[in-house]
């Protein structure tokens, strides 16, 4: 009977050199072979590959090269029987197997392929939700049926999503490059909102924890090879922080807990110097670098009451005049309501809601739920959050129906 501890070590081996070596393999698949569903499928079969032959064989001292060589072997042999034209065999062949970790941008063909993968995923031809779900796909190497849940549809719904945006690269003739000169300052805020985009959705209360890791694993990957794109940094120091609070936001019930709730101790302290540091070399006034820096006052706060808010505030106004939305204008309310009173945030909120764009927003509710309440005003406050608690599901209405109870 085979022994649960290494099979369990053997298949943590494998998904550890997935996660390395997944996304360059297919990258320089695609580069070579122009097949996405070729490329996917050989890396696929590589690691499956590895779950059989890896407890015999042992791990090898190079997991992404013995990969990359199987999916190479894989995918000459089906160009092979499919008669494909001699150079791209050529091609193939000179492939040479990769280590587990990338280098530095401009030292070996895969830390490029990777990139050209990134922004060819993320281009505006295709939806956001396209691109997202392609980049989870593809990139990360994310089952189908994973991203399907995560988009509340079904597994054959999502193949099909995923197979008209390959067939819309493939139709429209998108290069697979990344972009220079102004079509790169162009191009970068559709990648990044992409991945911001992904990692809210493993974030938030009820989300996939796993998309919140990739979308950290990524940004790292961009600010590594993009150095002289300064809101790359602040993307990843924005996630760092945010991330940084994960293990405390629930308790043992699985609760959601707000900040003023968590215990400070259990936050990962070495997330957070890592996000303080990738801040010092992020644009002063970048979008993502003003969201990082209002996380770097939850962050580096003792408690809520010794929370700067007056600097979270301000950086909420520089946001506001950079970025205008009625989310941060939402959020800005909440700042000021807490920097300086509950009347002054109701104001702003009020002002926020002018025009309907927040109308049906539940979160708005529940932030005039909270200002309202530091107002006094107990039997409004709670009857808002239970309003709130309305439009949402699992823990996030847990959370709001206790904070109303609470008051009553």
């Amino acid at each position: 009977m085979a022994d649960a501890g290494v099979d369990d070590r053997l298949a943590a081996a494998v998904a550890a050199a997935s996660r390395e070596s997944y996304a360059g393999i297919v990258a320089a698949l695609i580069r070579v072979t122009g097949d996405w569903a070729l490329a996917e499928d050989c890396a696929q079969e590589a690691l499956t590959l590895a779950l059989t032959r890896w407890p015999a064989d042992g791990v090898p001292a190079n997991p992404g090269g013995w990969l990359m060589t199987v999916a190479r072997n894989r995918a000459v042999d089906v160009l092979r029987r499919a008669s494909v034209e001699r150079r791209k065999l050529r091609e193939l062949a000179a492939l040479t197997p990769t280590g587990p970790a990338p280098g530095p941008a401009g030292e070996g063909e895969i830390v490029d392929d990777r990139l050209r993968l990134v922004f060819t995923c993320c281009h505006p031809a295709l939806s956001l939700e396209a691109r997202v779900a392609l980049t989870l796909r593809t990139v990360c190497g994310v089952p189908t049926a994973d991203i399907a849940r995560a988009f509340l549809v079904t597994e054959s719904t999502m193949t099909r999503r995923l197979t008209r945006a390959r067939t819309r690269i493939a139709t429209a003739g998108i290069p697979y490059r990344v972009p220079t000169g102004p079509m790169l300052a162009e191009r970068l805020p559709g990648v990044l909102a992409v991945l911001y985009l992904l990692f809210t959705r493993g974030y938030d209360a009820d989300g996939e924890p796993a998309f919140a890791d990739e979308a950290i694993r990524l940004a790292r990957l961009l600010d590594r090879l993009m150095p002289a794109q300064p809101e790359a940094a602040g993307l990843l120091a924005l996630f760092l922080l945010q991330h940084s609070r994960r293990e405390a936001r629930r308790d043992r019930d699985g609760n959601l807990l707000t900040l003023d709730r968590q215990d400070r101790s259990r936050w990962d302290h070495a997330a957070i110097a890592e996000g303080l540091a990738v801040l010092a070399r992020a644009a002063p006034d970048g979008p993502y670098a003003l969201q990082a820096r209002i996380a770097a006052c939850h962050a580096t706060a003792a408690s809520v009451e010794a929370t700067d808010w007056v600097a979270i505030a301000e950086a909420y106004d520089r946001l506001a005049r950079s970025q205008r939305s009625p989310v941060i204008e939402l959020n800005r309310a909440v700042a000021h309501g807490y920097a300086h009173g509950p009347a002054a945030g109701l104001v702003l909120l009020a002002a926020a809601r002018a025009g309907g764009a927040l109308d049906g927003y539940p979160l708005a509710v529940a932030a005039e739920a909270e200002l309202t309440a530091r107002q006094g005003d107990r039997d409004r406050a709670a009857a808002l959050f239970r309003r709130a608690a309305d439009a949402h599901s699992g823990a996030e209405r847990r959370a709001l129906l206790e904070r109303a109870d609470q008051l009553s």
